[in-house]
């Protein structure tokens, strides 16, 4: 099991960065991203302690962990230079809190993260083929997610993920212990999004293909 989107206490998580892991670990896990949310208030405390966390993990443990973030309710005109910031501090997988349609998140945050430069754009909601053709353009990969709320859409971004050639990853937008999921449980997400036995298997080569670009 590959999860790219996580989060600790040092967002709105319930665990250590540690805990987590340790915890995926047991649940199957082989690669798990920690991708706490950040904005301009916090993005100086998390990320080094996010990098901190994850180089701990990785020299003890057989669990990898990739050092992330998930920049969150952005505005639109400072997206692209935070991205570029958290990659000059260290940090290799960037998600975009995308346009869910369970939040008021500002119209026009797919399109603008997606020219950003990032690896992942979560929970799109009702994500427009344009933005989905650009995404498949710029190496942007869609996020079909398991989490309560967020993935009402799933099965449109499906759709229009097939539509557009855009590359699609399942992830569990993890907040709690709870939320870790098995790799049986993930296909039946899947499968409930309308995704067919043979896409499952090329969505999850999708994420191990993102994770050996990050490491």
């Amino acid at each position: 099991m590959i999860d790219l989107h996580t989060h600790t206490l040092l967002s709105d998580g319930e665990l250590l960065p540690t805990e987590l892991a340790r915890r995926a670990q047991e649940k199957g896990y082989k690669v798990i991203g920690i991708t706490d949310h950040v904005d301009s208030s916090n993005i100086d405390f998390v990320v080094p302690r996010i990098i901190m966390a994850c180089s701990d993990i990785n020299k003890n443990w057989k669990i990898k962990a990739i050092a992330g973030v998930e920049i969150t309710h952005m505005p639109l005109e400072l997206i692209k230079s935070t991205v570029k910031f958290v990659r000059s501090k260290g940090i290799k997988l960037v998600l975009m809190h995308g346009e869910t349609i369970v939040e008021p998140v500002i119209k026009g945050t797919n399109k603008e993260s997606i020219l950003s430069g990032i690896n992942i754009l979560t929970h799109p909601g009702l994500i427009t083929l344009e933005d989905a053709k650009l995404a498949a353009e710029k190496n942007v990969y869609l996020e079909i997610t398991a989490r309560k709320g967020h993935s009402l859409s799933n099965g449109h971004v499906v759709k229009v993920a097939r539509l557009a050639g855009a590359k699609l990853v399942l992830n569990t937008d993890s907040h709690m212990p709870e939320n870790l999921i098995t790799k049986d449980f993930a296909q039946e997400v899947l499968l409930g999004a309308g995704v067919d036995k043979k896409e499952i298997l090329q969505i999850f080569k999708n994420s191990e293909e993102l994770v050996a670009g990050l490491t």
